[in-house]
This record gives C-alpha cells, sequence and structure tokens, in this order.
C-alpha cells in the first residue's frame, strides 16, 4: 500500500516544531494527532512500520504450530511457533491470490494452508505445495519457482518474551535499541536473569477496550504528577514524593521510578526474587515507556509488560501481561492465592488509569486547547515522549 499524504495536508507543521522546544516553551502534540483519521494513517507509516513495535508475547504460542494472528493498524500479521521451537513473524497473506490465511488464533499440524486455493506452507514460511497448479492433478508446472512465492517475513525479536517487530526494517537493530534499557536495568538484574522470568499461568493477562488514542496512555504512565489525584491508595503506599524521573539520553524511553517499593500482601509467602538484585535496591521499582506502544514494569519480585494496539484515533485495545521470577512462583499452587492479589492489584491500577486517558480524549475536541502546557519539574518525562513522535513525523 503505497502512502502519499503529506504531514503538512492534515496539520500545521509549525505545532509540530514547537513540540521540540525547550519546556517552557513547547506545548505538546496538537489535537489533530489524537482527533484526525487520516492522521493515524501517517502514523502507521511513520511511527509502527519504522520502529520496533510490540505486537504479542512468545509465551502466548508455546507448542509448535500453535498460530495467532495480529493486526497492526490494518496490516494483517501472523505469529507462529516453528518445528525448531522458534518463534516467527510473517505477513498473514498467501503469496497467490492474497488470501488472508489465519483468522483466529489455532494449533498447526504440519502446514500453513490456505483456505482459497490449498496452497500450502511450512512454519517457516517455505511455500511447499501448489495443488493443480498445472491443472487438475498436476501439482508442479514448468517455469514456477515457488522459492519467489514463500510467505514474506517480518523482521522480530523477542526480548523477555516480549516480540517487537520492524516491518519495514528501517530501525536500527534491536541489540542496539534495547541497550539502553538494559544497561540502566543491569543494575537491578544480569543477562541470565532474564531468562527466569516466567508469564503467570494463571491470572497473568487481561485487556481493556478504551475509548482513547494510543498515545494517552503512555504519556500519562510516563509520569507520577497524577498518583495523588488518579491513585489515591496506591499514593499512600508509594507517596508521588518517593517518585523520580527517568529520562533516557536517546530518547528512546522515559517513565519513572519508585524508592519505596515493598513485596507485599500479609503472610509468610513471598514471590521469589531476582537473584541478582542488590539487596540494597529492593524498595527500588521502576516504570518506562519504550516507545512507541509498551508500558514495562520492574520490581525485584515481577516484571509486567502493558502494551497497546491501536485500533481507530479515539480507540486503543490494551494488553496486561505478568511475569514472575521461575516457574514456582509463576504456576505453583502454594503462590496462587498471592497471584491473584497482585493480579487484582495491578487491574485496579490499570483501570484507575482509564479515567484520566479517557479524559484526555474527550478534552482534545476543544478547539481553544493548544496541545498542552508543561510543568517544568513534574512533566519532563511526557514531553520526551512528544518529542519522540514529533521527531519521526518530521524525518
Amino acid at each position: 500500500m503505497k502512502f502519499n499524504k503529506k504531514l503538512s495536508d492534515i496539520v500545521d507543521i509549525s505545532k509540530i516544531e514547537v513540540v521540540k522546544n525547550p519546556i517552557e516553551k513547547a506545548h505538546g502534540l496538537p489535537n489533530e494527532c489524537y482527533l484526525n483519521e487520516d492522521y493515524l494513517e501517517f502514523e502507521r507509516e511513520k511511527i509502527f512500520k519504522n520502529n520496533w513495535t510490540m505486537i504479542g508475547v512468545a509465551s502466548s504460542v508455546p507448542n509448535e504450530g500453535d498460530v495467532k494472528p495480529f493486526n497492526l493498524l490494518g496490516i494483517p500479521l501472523l505469529i507462529i511457533r516453528n518445528k525448531n521451537k522458534e518463534v516467527k513473524v510473517f505477513h498473514n497473506v498467501c503469496s497467490h491470490r492474497g488470501f488472508k490465511l489465519i483468522d483466529k488464533e489455532c494449533k498447526l499440524k504440519n502446514v500453513l494452508r490456505c483456505p482459497y486455493h490449498y496452497w500450502s506452507y511450512d512454519f517457516n514460511g517455505k511455500l511447499v505445495t501448489t495443488p493443480h497448479i498445472g491443472g487438475l492433478g498436476k501439482h508442479d508446472v514448468d517455469g514456477f519457482d515457488k522459492t519467489k512465492s514463500n510467505l514474506k517475513e517480518v523482521n522480530s525479536y523477542i526480548w523477555m518474551d516480549l516480540i517487537f517487530v520492524d516491518i519495514n526494517s528501517n530501525a536500527q537493530s534491536f541489540k542496539e535499541f534495547i541497550k539502553p534499557l538494559e544497561n540502566r536495568w543491569s543494575k537491578f538484574i544480569k543477562k541470565e536473569d532474564r531468562q527466569l522470568i516466567r508469564h503467570s499461568t494463571d491470572y497473568g493477562y487481561f485487556n481493556m477496550e478504551v475509548n482513547s488514542n494510543w498515545k494517552f496512555a503512555i504519556e500519562n504512565y510516563c509520569e507520577s504528577y497524577h498518583l495523588p489525584t488518579i491513585h489515591p491508595e496506591l499514593n499512600k503506599v508509594s507517596n508521588i514524593s518517593d517518585h523520580y524521573h527517568i529520562e533516557d539520553k536517546d530518547l528512546s524511553f522515559s517513565g519513572q521510578g519508585s524508592n519505596k517499593y515493598s513485596q507485599q500482601f500479609e503472610g509468610n509467602i513471598k514471590f521469589n526474587c531476582f537473584p541478582n538484585w542488590p539487596s540494597d535496591l529492593y524498595k527500588k521499582a521502576e516504570y518506562v515507556s519504550l516507545y512507541p506502544n509498551v508500558m514495562l514494569g520492574i520490581h525485584v519480585d515481577h516484571f509486567y509488560a502493558f502494551w497497546l494496539e491501536p485500533i481507530t484515533n479515539n480507540k486503543t485495545k490494551e494488553h496486561f501481561e505478568l511475569y514472575y521470577i521461575g516457574k514456582e512462583s509463576a504456576s505453583s499452587d502454594e503462590y496462587k492465592d498471592i497471584r491473584k492479589k497482585n493480579f487484582a492489584f495491578w487491574q485496579e491500577v490499570m483501570n484507575e488509569d482509564v479515567i484520566a486517558i479517557e479524559g484526555m480524549q474527550k478534552g482534545r475536541s476543544s478547539p481553544a486547547y493548544n496541545g498542552g502546557n508543561f510543568s517544568p519539574v513534574m512533566d519532563t518525562p511526557t514531553l520526551m515522549f512528544h518529542k519522540w513522535v514529533a521527531t519521526n513525523l518530521t524525518k
């Protein structure tokens, strides 16, 4: 699909450029970036197809032949685990006549078969059978090169179970992309510790459809300014004064940290902790928005990813994935009760944020709003995300 629009056809470019100013003179992204359907198409091309975007988790396709479809703003993709136990991502379209291959999550035995003419692919995307291509009963034909009709693989990478894709293969290598965050979190966990995380086998996933543009969830998550008003109970446990800003100098993530995290719930049962987490940092936790569409939370005893599936300019599906350290904490009956309680805690927190992000969506319909005037003390992580979007739009 060729994209012919210009950003200047949709929004006044000066309103984008002002986002890049120092915070005292900057405004946030203009209303068109949250309300205009043509803009969302532009954003798909400039933001989601040119950067590492999260589309799911590897643990959702645990066995060979497990397949899940995903729609990224109209781009049909499929996630599959092959016979070598690798997770692959392909464009979800048959190379023959463009039929969408997979509509629903399923388990396949040997091949991925197109329902239209039964052209079939192995789990590495290789075209293996072409029924009757040369006439009835003739499944091969001279001059037809099957290798030119394999499924089109999408550049993908699995990090801490999270599946990221680079649709246009225009992004830097994933290892370079994630390096600043890995370096930051190396004070908490070593590389080998990342292999210990396990998706919770129960109380480990929920999703919500919210009436809000996807960007509002990221903007809200970046800052702790809203804790007393949106999360009054959480603020009692981890007060706004216990938080600090996180701002990556390379503009790949921003967020907040807490100096007052504690392992929750009464009783003697506690989740296993990351083995190399320093004892003097046990009360630290960090919450970062990894641009464009994933929000991460790291604690001494659990990890989560809260990721966004944009649907329209005013509707987003939010996915929450919860992880623990080691199989025992993630799946044993001994920990089931506190898994349930931890799940309920985070579900309540994320539901409280819906008030904020849907309220901002409603307010953006006001023509008097200038994109936002920021607190030079409390809003710097949020403005960083605005600057990242503005920079990507004008590249």
